[in-house]
């Protein structure tokens, strides 16, 4: 609807007015011209009538006698742009003694949007009014574009920010029912291929849920958008909306919008009661919303495809189970960071070489397909520099050289401990977490010492050689186990150490302490290889 044509709108009018003849004349002339007219005597039942309105039902005008029995015009003028139920709405004073300059400056001065002085011409009274009700409407009307404005700002970045089917669907319902200030739906293809139906009563309530037909997204594009890209609004009438979705909370008939990011894909359908939509306007968001879902769908579904793809390639690189070495029980966990962190590059491994078995456990700095791709590379080369017999220093100034070459930038921090047949433990540390050695008869300690980390271009040091009596356990953990936001390391390396001193002395058992109480709902991956000397 234009401006012009929303101007001319009749308007509900309420005339406060002691003098019966005025009431009738101004009631007479405004409901001449379409308007509905209430009219009352004094100013404390102008402001009852008011008070005991709905907010949906108040009037779109005033026309209010300065000089009434009970109070002055100015006084309920002051009083209803005071309030914020009625702080809106326009006024305008009219007086048939009140007409001095300095009365007109006071009554506008007091919440006056117009005055009049009588006698009153007809003509000039509806063109006040006109003129008012423009002003009021297209102020109501900037301040409801900026509120659905900002509400659709909102929604955007909600849908933007889902990292699941779940929060995705609370966001776009969600934010569909905020932009129209109505109930609204949602059907959509989850990014696991489940046809999900979403529905809010209103803007403050929650979503619910419910799986339907995958067929029914096909139902519903062809009646805007079939087979196309793009986006686009289909009226439904009640009836036909109601054989789609007959568990559907909508009543009426129902505004859809259909968006569809690329060709083959599957789309995202919102729906509204076409009641709720009240011009080009509201189209326009409504239209932006649903684009806005498709492409956030879209991106929250390639990247669970990417993801699912790099926590395959991670697994792959590790391996599948232990070496069997008399002497030496081993056990080890990993556990990936949740489904919706990046992919980390932590990675275990256990060779038996000739010179004993080494055991190694390192971390790619950073997250991301390329940390898991490198993890791989450095895992692959630990193990053959170890078949070839190189003692655990060697190995370390290997990868570095390899990783200077074929990954400059990267830096890895990864520990290495070779156990001896004579007893003997050989530690080298590229800056990683320090092992915790836990002796038989002095209990567990840190061993602390360490070189850099490998991708900086500088030399390691030779390996710290403890001793190893039987009995003698070993623990290695990536940082995703024990590191916890606002703690120190040190504190969390002491509460470990804690821990391990007074756990089972079980391999298995300890590992599973340790995952329970460090490894809940963490954001980063968590390998550990624990080794037990007999």
């Amino acid at each position: 609807m234009t401006g012009r044509a929303e101007d001319l709108l009749p308007a509900t009018v309420l005339v406060i007015d002691d003098n019966e003849t005025n009431r009738y004349l101004l009631t007479s002339w405004l409901q001449r011209a379409g308007h509905t007219v209430t009219a009352v005597e004094t100013g404390r039942q102008g402001l009852d009538r008011l008070d005991t309105t709905s907010a949906d039902a108040l009037p779109d005008l005033a026309i209010i006698d300065v000089l009434l029995p009970d109070m002055s015009g100015f006084e309920v003028s002051e009083q209803l742009k005071g309030s914020p139920r009625t702080a809106h709405l326009p006024i305008i004073q009219i007086s048939a003694a009140a007409m001095s300059p300095d009365d007109h400056a006071e009554g506008l001065r007091r919440g006056a949007d117009a005055y009049l002085d009588q006698p009153i011409d007809p003509g000039e009274l509806l063109a006040t009014v006109t003129a008012t009700l423009r002003y009021a409407r297209a102020r109501r009307h900037a301040e409801r574009l900026a509120q659905r404005l900002f509400a659709l700002n909102s929604a955007t970045l909600n849908v933007y920010s889902a990292v699941g089917f779940h929060s995705f669907a609370s966001a776009a319902t969600g934010g569909a029912a905020a932009v129209l200030a109505s109930p609204a739906t949602a059907v959509f293809l989850s990014p696991h291929g489940q046809a999900v139906h979403s529905t809010v009563d209103g803007p403050e309530d929650a979503v619910g849920t419910h799986p339907v037909p995958p067929g029914l997204l096909d139902q519903l594009a062809a009646r805007c958008l079939p087979e196309e890209t793009g986006v686009a609004i289909a009226r439904l009438p009640a009836g036909q909306w109601r054989a789609l979705l007959p568990a559907d909370r909508l009543r009426g008939d129902v505004a859809l919008a259909v968006a569809r990011t690329k060709r083959g894909r599957p789309p995202v359908c919102l729906a509204v009661p076409a009641a709720a939509l009240h011009g080009t306007d509201d189209e326009q968001f409504f239209q932006q919303l649903a684009n806005s879902s498709a492409l956030a769908l879209e991106a929250l579904r390639t990247y669970n495809e990417e993801h699912a793809l790099g926590l395959a390639l991670q697994r792959s690189f590790l391996p599948k189970e232990m070496p069997t070495v008399p002497g030496v029980e081993l056990a080890f966990r990993y556990l990936p960071a949740s489904e919706h962190a990046e992919i980390g590059g932590d990675f275990y491994e256990a060779v038996p070489t000739v010179n004993g078995l080494l055991l190694a456990i390192g971390d790619v700095v950073g997250h991301s397909l390329v940390a898991a791709t490198v993890m791989g590379e450095v895992r692959h080369a630990l193990r053959a520099y170890a078949i070839e017999g190189h003692p655990p220093h060697h190995i370390l100034q290997r990868l570095e050289t390899l990783l200077c070459q074929s990954q400059p930038g990267i830096t890895v921090t990864l520990c290495l401990a070779l156990i001896t047949p004579d007893h003997r433990l050989h530690i080298a540390n590229a800056g990683h977490i320090p092992p915790l050695v836990i002796d038989p008869r002095d209990g567990p300690r840190f061993h602390h010492p360490h070189g850099p980390l490998l991708g900086l271009g500088l030399s390691h040091p030779p390996p710290a050689v403890l001793p190893a009596p039987p009995g003698t356990r070993l623990l290695m953990v990536t940082d995703g186990l024990i590191e916890v936001r606002h703690a120190t390391l040190d504190s969390s390396l002491a509460e470990l150490s804690d821990t391990v001193a007074a756990g089972p002395t079980g391999l298995e058992d300890m590992c599973d302490l340790l995952l329970d109480r460090f490894g809940q709902n963490k954001d980063d991956d968590i390998a550990l290889i624990t080794a037990s000397l007999g």
